[in-house]
């Protein structure tokens, strides 16, 4: 948090307002809320984390009348299947004065772009590119999942457009209760050949159109 320099000496210190400052004598007013990104990676979201953020806020001293800028630390526990846009909110952590109610603090968590996955609700997505052939034929696809598991999940269904595998229980956790998870969902860009010899576009037309 930024203090407000036009409250503070050159030293950085403190200076002597007058009593009810800038707000009006008698008068408590809160501060507007302050409200920050927190940027955190799927794992976090995952296995859940603590985070510490210090912020640097403007204290009333003993006498009621001069402040000083002080660090703290603020933590926050994040939850095994928090999502995107959950908010966490710190009351009257900010500047303090005279007559002056301190604003609240709110966090915003904001998903980082994860390499492999991406995530809807409590679903993972994952995409996989093939060859036309194994989009036939079927397939065994791998996925490494966020904690390090090796999933090798068979193809057998014919890759359409469309298509997508759906397997049950390898999403997020679920915050009402992390035991159970949503669902890995796997699609498909399937990779088309830029040329086929005749012979070959003669075994298709053989399987495909006969």
């Amino acid at each position: 948090m930024l203090p407000h320099a036009e409250f503070f000496t050159k030293d950085g210190l403190e200076v002597t307002l007058p009593f009810g400052g800038l707000r009006g004598r008698g008068v408590m007013k809160q501060d507007p809320p302050m409200v920050w990104d927190l940027h955190v990676s799927l794992e976090d979201l995952f296995f859940g984390c603590t985070k510490k953020m210090k912020i640097s806020r403007r204290v009333m001293n003993e006498d009621g009348q001069t402040s000083t800028i002080r660090d703290k630390i603020l933590i926050i526990d994040v939850q095994p299947g928090w999502k995107q846009g959950t908010r966490v909110t710190f009351e009257k952590e900010g500047d303090q004065g005279p007559n002056v109610i301190p604003a609240d603090i709110t966090f915003v968590i904001q998903e980082k772009p994860h390499p492999r996955f991406k995530r809807t609700n409590d679903d993972l997505i994952y995409v996989v590119n093939i060859p036309l052939g194994k989009a036939l034929i079927g397939c065994t696809v791998d996925v490494r999942t966020l904690d390090g598991r090796l999933l090798s999940i068979p193809i057998n269904d014919i890759v359409h457009p469309t298509y997508c595998k759906a397997v049950p229980g390898e999403g997020m956790p679920l915050l009402e209760d992390p035991r159970r998870r949503g669902d890995l969902l796997i699609h498909f860009n399937v990779c088309f050949p830029k040329r086929l010899p005749p012979n070959k576009k003669l075994l298709l037309r053989s399987a495909l159109l006969s």
